[in-house]
């Protein structure tokens, strides 16, 4: 935990805060901080800034708070990720999360397994708290939007030429013999499929509304390996 993110729940005052649960655990059992010690901290979707710890008794845990540091900047970038099993979803989360994008789509695919979308880490709650640790090891307060999207065509051709406007538009597809690109400029659209990628019948559909298909080479890629990856590959020039 590179960041303390505060709740607005815990200020008890505009500059005082009480913590409760596993951050106060944290800063007791790995930070072995004391009282006068200064820590990071940033309120959720707010600002960065420093943390004194004025009180370490009990179950609390007292801090006075300097907040005047904006966060990191976001990366200019949509991701629309095919639902992949939760477990994987828990890591892709918290590994898009650390690196800075803000919207986050979780779509359908042929190859998607349908139980996935009745997994409990699809409701708000189960999905921020991984947002949230992304955020932490960023030092980063701003949280990402998720949203979810079950029926693949419709959400294709009813919302993307919309959502891809102003945007370049890629679509990860292991076998084309487009590279994705380094060198693009201003905001992106990315599009990754399950295992396997997607079908012929999707990409062609996503071709046709707008996005272009490019591939990281021969090697095939696990997703949640895929996702940084491509990530990485695209933030430096989005990040200028």
């Amino acid at each position: 935990m590179n960041l303390i993110l505060l709740h607005d729940a815990d200020f008890i005052s505009a500059e005082r805060v009480v913590l409760r649960d596993r951050r106060r655990e944290h800063i007791r059992a790995v930070h072995r901080a004391e009282v006068g010690d200064q820590l990071r901290v940033g309120r959720l979707n707010g600002l960065c800034g420093n943390g004194t710890i004025l009180r370490s008794s009990g179950d609390e845990l007292e801090l006075e708070v300097r907040l005047d540091t904006p966060p990191p900047a976001p990366l200019p970038l949509t991701l629309l990720l095919a639902l992949p099993r939760p477990k994987m979803l828990k890591r892709i989360l918290q590994t898009v999360s650390a690196l800075g994008v803000k919207d986050i789509y979780l779509i359908n695919s042929y190859r998607v397994d349908k139980s996935y979308w009745s997994s409990p880490l699809l409701q708000p709650e189960q999905f921020n708290e991984q947002l949230i640790l992304g955020l932490e090891q960023a030092r980063d307060t701003q949280l990402p939007r998720v949203e979810l999207r079950p029926r693949f065509k419709p959400f294709v051709e009813d919302e993307t030429p919309e959502l891809i406007r102003g945007t370049t538009a890629y679509v990860a597809h292991p076998g084309v013999d487009r590279a994705c690109p380094s060198g693009t400029q201003g905001a992106t659209t990315l599009a990754i499929g399950p295992e396997g990628g997607f079908i012929p019948y999707e990409v062609e559909l996503l071709q046709n509304n707008g996005f272009l298909p490019v591939s990281l080479g021969e090697r095939i890629l696990r997703v949640e390996t895929a996702v940084p990856v491509l990530l990485t590959r695209l933030a430096p020039v989005l990040d200028q």
